[in-house]
């Protein structure tokens, strides 16, 4: 499938300098501005580029750490199924990554307390511990 980066700069320039952060709050999904990306990273759809987002971390006002969603069903450590609105979703755990708020178009809803704690535990097992066999070199004692 054919990228339009051009289109999306254009848009990504107009969110920049044209679109406040909203007041948001972790829990919460959002419609976002995910963009044309490169290779294997999520996509927003439509002319907006846009992909509902669940908001993972909120560090300040204008920065966040959210997760993609899809309507998509896909059991893995990296898939993470839970329901919305009466509504079946997934969240993208490969795919988490720090976000601008402008980037929030809006809001969709909160997922529960224990969905969402749910999720945050998964997030916080991928990012301390090693999931799948590590196939590259090794640092010797673990430093750099």
């Amino acid at each position: 499938m054919q990228k339009d980066f051009q289109k999306r700069h254009a848009l990504k320039s107009k969110i920049h300098h044209d679109h406040p952060a909203p007041e948001y709050r972790e829990q919460e999904v959002w419609w976002c501005s995910l963009g044309a990306n490169i290779g294997v990273e999520e996509d927003g759809k439509n002319d907006g580029f846009e992909r509902p987002v669940l908001v993972i971390r909120k560090f300040n006002k204008e920065m966040f750490f959210g997760v993609p969603l899809t309507s998509r069903t896909k059991e893995s450590i990296y898939h993470i199924p839970f329901v919305l609105h009466e509504r079946s979703s997934t969240a993208l755990l490969s795919q988490l990554r720090l976000w601008s708020a402008k980037r929030l178009i809006r809001r969709i809803g909160r997922i529960g307390r224990k969905q969402f704690g749910e999720i945050q535990g998964k997030v916080a097992t991928l990012i301390t511990k090693e999931t799948a066999p590590f196939r590259g070199p090794r640092v010797p004692n673990g430093n750099m």
